[in-house]
């Protein structure tokens, strides 16, 4: 009997263990909209990645590792930053009880600007394989400052994105979109690098 219940015992202790980690590594999300078509349906359900961008204040850390080069101010990723072309989910910066999911096209210290539907960045032409249907958009030349990221919806035409409100900050990143998974028959990995 003793047994049993140690047994018992330990199952829920590790059933605990195995729903905080998961609670605190992935979460999923409904796309609302048409933004990102082809590639994520409105109604299709994803699950987000959110250890990927994990991040600490370089303060948070400079009390613990005092012989550090950190540089007060600065975001420390134990994995990696957000990338270009990554599908990101997160707060809308101007209502964040909101989750929006784009795809990243430019990083910190980057300059983005779009000419008759082609975005550049730097100057460059940046290649989009994921577009199906490119718009005739323009828009001036931006800057984008440390800690911030610009964003475009898949489906520009149709996308409220930083064309319009503005540069997502890195707190407002809740993660990766990771698998679509819901409804079935659109099961994939959408970006499985870590």
């Amino acid at each position: 009997m003793r047994a049993s219940v140690r047994e018992l015992f330990e199952t829920a202790i590790l059933a605990l263990f195995v729903f905080a980690i998961l609670q605190i590594s992935v979460q999923n999300y409904r796309v609302e909209g048409p933004s990102m078509l082809p590639n994520l349906v409105d109604g299709e359900h994803v699950l987000v990645n959110k250890m990927v961008y994990a991040k600490f204040h370089s303060s948070q850390l400079m009390s613990k590792l005092p012989f550090s080069n950190l540089v007060d101010g600065d975001l420390v990723y134990p994995f990696h930053p957000p990338r270009r072309g990554d599908v990101i989910i997160f707060h809308f910066p101007r209502n964040e009880a909101h989750d929006f999911v784009k795809r990243v096209i430019g990083l910190a210290g980057d300059t983005v600007e779009i000419d008759a539907g082609q975005v550049m960045v730097n100057g460059i032409p940046l290649s989009e394989p994921y577009i199906t249907k490119h718009d005739q958009s323009d828009m001036h030349p931006v800057r984008i400052p440390e800690d911030h990221f610009f964003v475009l919806g898949d489906n520009r035409s149709a996308s409220n994105d930083s064309r319009n409100w503005g540069l997502v900050p890195a707190d407002n990143i809740v993660g990766q979109a990771w698998v679509a998974y819901w409804p079935p028959s659109h099961w994939r990995a959408l970006n499985l690098e870590f």
